[in-house]
């Protein structure tokens, strides 16, 4: 049983799929103003279709998966579950996730769930095959769960709020996924497939890396001043993106080794302070 939930863990990204909820949860928050039964709702809805494209993607790539050393592992290229079950899987998940959502939450929150998943596994999966750009069109996945919420809770879709928090979350998918790049880039080509590191030098690609962190930084500073409101919350983002700007420079441009891995952890770290943050100012202006 132990074994069975292991692998159904790693199916489900599940270390990714909660930060997807917790986003969806953070367009919800921004609304309403408060958690209620609703709320929680919606992220458990989210976080089961999260779950099913994440079992979908370990299922269209499992061949690509078995040609890396650091996805070869993984449980439908190791054997541990056939390619039939994990689908079966995924077909589970999207049908709770999808249930969840449609008696709890208006319409719309449903059809954008099923518009993530379908960015997701529909255009960004099969473009990894085909272009080292494909994170660009795919980083609507980003965007979308916010818009979730927000909807969810019968919010527009044409608010200036939620489409600049949508924004931040749209750019700053791109620098996580290159950053990605430049640690197991050169896994990529052992699977034969496109990515910066066959266009690109390493510098080249750090410092196209560090321009699109200060996009994300760019977009961060829009929805600090424009959408969050508490003064102790905007100064404790500040603080912190100042600190990865100056960090992530010295590194970049005054050492000659890219540590990369503390970067991209650090640059998560900035999306999950941002959801917290915007969580905890929708509960003190409401």
């Amino acid at each position: 049983m132990k074994e069975q939930l292991k692998i159904i863990y790693e199916l489900g990204k599940v270390r990714i799929s909660l930060p997807i909820a917790l986003s969806a949860l953070t367009g919800y928050v921004l609304y309403t103003g408060h958690v209620d039964l609703q709320g929680w709702l919606l992220a458990f809805g989210v976080f089961f279709m999260a779950c099913s494209a994440s079992v979908i993607n370990h299922w269209q790539e499992r061949d690509i998966d078995a040609q890396m050393p650091r996805t070869k592992n993984r449980p439908i290229p190791s054997g541990k579950i056939s390619a039939n079950d994990a689908f079966k899987l995924a077909v589970v998940f999207a049908l709770v996730g999808s249930a969840i959502l449609y008696f709890t939450n208006p319409v719309m929150a449903l059809v954008l769930s099923w518009a993530t998943l379908f960015s997701y596994n529909v255009v960004y999966t099969p473009l990894k095959k085909v272009s080292a750009f494909a994170v660009i069109p795919g980083s609507m996945v980003g965007a979308l769960p916010p818009m979730i919420g927000w909807a969810g809770a019968g919010g527009s879709l044409t608010s200036e709020i939620i489409l600049l928090v949508a924004s931040f979350f749209f750019i700053g998918q791109i620098p996580h996924f290159w950053l990605l790049l430049l640690m197991f880039g050169e896994q990529y080509k052992l699977a034969n497939l496109p990515s910066l590191n066959q266009i690109f030098s390493e510098n080249q690609i750090k410092r196209v890396t560090f321009t699109w962190v200060l996009t994300t930084v760019a977009s961060a500073f829009l929805v600090i001043f424009f959408v969050i409101g508490n003064k102790i919350i905007m100064f404790f983002l500040l603080f912190y993106i100042f600190y990865l700007l100056f960090s992530l420079g010295i590194t970049v441009f005054a050492k000659d080794e890219f540590k990369v891995r503390p970067s991209f952890y650090k640059l998560n770290f900035l999306y999950l302070f941002m959801m917290i943050f915007l969580i905890v100012d929708g509960l003190l202006r409401a």
